[in-house]
């Protein structure tokens, strides 16, 4: 009896169950980069149904208004050989698992969503989406096979590349503590064949195909080769900021005119140039990780360090990060520069997003406000929170082949 009366209850009309401030909500808000450690659903601390330390847990997301998030399946690069690629498909492994993990264990509080339909029906029924992104397709281990198999478990776009060069295109980001020659015009190859591959699969798959940490190069490749929009699941603007990870405008408007769409990112080194800050964290890492008896910083096990905490608070009093509103405007500027159609959110929490005002997943409501005293319409917030992210998703669907 209890259980018919549970699953009734989730059939109310939400805005019945919900206080005013919720009630102003747009109609469904989604975040489309979340990082998750390792350890993520296996160590206690990462227990997402609980109050965690992390940015982004089940609590945080109900309780800021933050209905939908891309859960991301991120790999660090290493070498482009069988051990390397071996390694990366373990360590994506892991992290689907964890997903799966948090599905299996919490389903009266989060559902899967492989499909725009699914996300609006969980946002209806008063449950939170999860779905997965794919940061790094070095994690295919170069097997065209494993991008169909990262459809079946759910992923539903593909980051080609991440920090340093990998199989598939040049990074914005090339690793050079590790040799590989600083990003310039003839260091700029772009796309290789295997990446091509890969765009053309995923299109026949309806999966998105996402530019952001690939070269400008790499981008242009991308917008040639594949036959659906393609979306920047978080980057920003170079116009704004000039950061080798932000996009430039031609590319803003080449992107929205394949019909895709750009997911400005809460990042504070895309938002604001604080060398100081940065020299900061730095040292603070090496001293963390040096007092935790490691020789090199990890941050799935420093960052959630008391001694990370405290050290991390005096450099905000120092060097404070960007605001809320400081993000606002990256999002003006995309909608300015590539139309309201073609922007988007995401927090990258947990990889290195967060900003004053919008520190986690439970200030999430924050940025909404945001948006409405920088004088968009809740029309406007509508597309910015997921409505222009959910057209595309469905015109890549449509155009799938498989």
């Amino acid at each position: 009896m209890r259980k018919f009366a549970r699953l009734a209850l989730l059939a109310l009309p939400l805005a019945a169950a919900l206080p005013a401030q919720a009630r102003q909500d747009p109609p469904i808000t989604i975040d489309t980069h979340v990082d998750i450690p390792f350890t993520y659903m296996r160590e206690p601390r990462f227990d997402v149904g609980k109050d965690t330390p992390l940015l982004v847990d089940l609590g945080k997301m109900r309780r800021g208004g933050l209905d939908a998030a891309f859960f991301v399946v991120w790999v660090p690069q290493h070498k482009l050989d069988a051990a390397g690629y071996a390694r990366a498909v373990e360590q994506a492994e892991r992290k689907y698992e964890a997903i799966g993990r948090m599905l299996m264990l919490y389903p009266d509080r989060i559902r899967a969503a492989t499909s725009p339909e699914q996300a609006l029906a969980n946002r209806k029924a008063g449950l939170l989406s999860a779905m997965i992104g794919i940061e790094n397709a070095y994690s295919l281990g170069h097997d065209l096979h494993r991008l169909d198999a990262a459809y079946d478990r759910g992923a539903r776009y593909v980051g080609l590349v991440h920090v340093g060069n990998n199989d598939l295109c040049t990074s914005s980001m090339p690793d050079t503590d590790h040799g590989e020659p600083a990003m310039n015009g003839a260091g700029d190859h772009g796309m290789t064949d295997f990446g091509r591959q890969v765009v053309a699969r995923a299109n026949a798959l309806g999966m998105m195909v996402d530019v952001s940490h690939a070269s400008d190069a790499c981008v242009r490749d991308v917008l040639a080769v594949s036959t659906a929009p393609v979306i920047a699941s978080h980057s920003g603007a170079r116009a704004l900021l000039d950061h080798p990870r932000n996009l430039p405008d031609d590319l803003l408007r080449a992107i929205a005119a394949k019909g895709g769409v750009v997911q400005a990112v809460a990042y504070k080194e895309f938002l604001k140039y604080d060398p100081g800050r940065e020299a900061a964290e730095k040292k603070l890492q090496a001293e963390v990780a040096h007092q935790a008896g490691d020789k090199e910083y990890d941050s799935d096990k420093h960052d959630y360090l008391p001694a990370m905490a405290a050290g991390m608070a005096k450099i905000q009093q120092k060097f404070p990060l960007p605001t809320v509103d400081d993000y606002v405007k990256q999002i003006r500027h995309i909608a300015d520069v590539a139309g309201i159609d073609h922007v988007g959110i995401a927090s990258d929490f947990d990889g290195g997003g967060g900003i004053t005002g919008w520190k986690d997943a439970s200030e999430t409501r924050n940025v909404t406000a945001a948006l409405r005293r920088a004088g968009f319409s809740d029309a406007d917030i509508a597309r910015i929170w997921g409505g222009n992210l959910l057209r595309v998703w469905r015109e890549v669907e449509r155009d799938a082949r498989h």
